[in-house]
């Protein structure tokens, strides 16, 4: 957890039973909305990660983006999306994955990374995980090494960051919220 973990999470609204009832929604427009909030929320990354060895930020369609350009920027390395399936228009990879209500797809262009190329994964948040663990594996696939997962809001009750712990990934939060908070 960053240092500023508990600041950031009471700046991040709970609506209750959204989008159906018994789910606990964690809004994070107040914390965007929020200047010194957002600020400290990218510091919270750049602490992180600026004495590491990255070649880019892959980042997650569409929250991700919101963190991922910013660190990007400030850590001196490149931007690459991670999007939903028919957004991008090159040559894509792409890699299915499960929902509770489904399946979805992410893609990435088939040049996103050279063989080796460190990459931090950046999202929102990690719920089940399924998406962030598409999104490594397209990575994998590409050739680049994911260094790390990282996300503003772990729900750890839902089991995703311990199904990315558990297929080799590292994972930062900046905060993280139980069912029952």
């Amino acid at each position: 957890m960053s240092i500023y973990g508990d600041y950031i999470k009471s700046v991040i609204r709970t609506v209750p039973d959204w989008p159906q009832p018994g789910v606990n929604f964690r809004d994070i427009t107040p914390l965007l909305q929020n200047s010194a909030a957002f600020r400290k929320l990218v510091d919270s990354f750049v602490h992180r990660y600026q004495e590491m060895d990255l070649d880019a930020i892959a980042a997650i369609d569409a929250r991700g983006f919101i963190i991922g350009a910013p660190l990007a920027y400030e850590l001196g390395c490149s931007f690459v999306p991670v999007r939903k399936k028919g957004k991008l228009p090159f040559r894509t990879i792409s890699e299915t994955y499960t929902l509770e209500y489904g399946e979805a797809e992410v893609e990435l262009h088939s040049d996103a990374f050279h063989e080796g190329d460190r990459i931090l994964l950046v999202d929102d948040l990690v719920a089940t995980g399924g998406t962030m663990l598409a999104a490594a594996k397209l990575i994998t696939r590409s050739g680049g090494q994911v260094v790390e997962t990282a996300t503003i809001v772990d729900l750890p009750d839902l089991g995703g960051s311990q199904r990315i712990r558990d297929a080799g990934y590292g994972v930062f939060a900046v905060c993280s919220f139980t069912e029952d908070e």
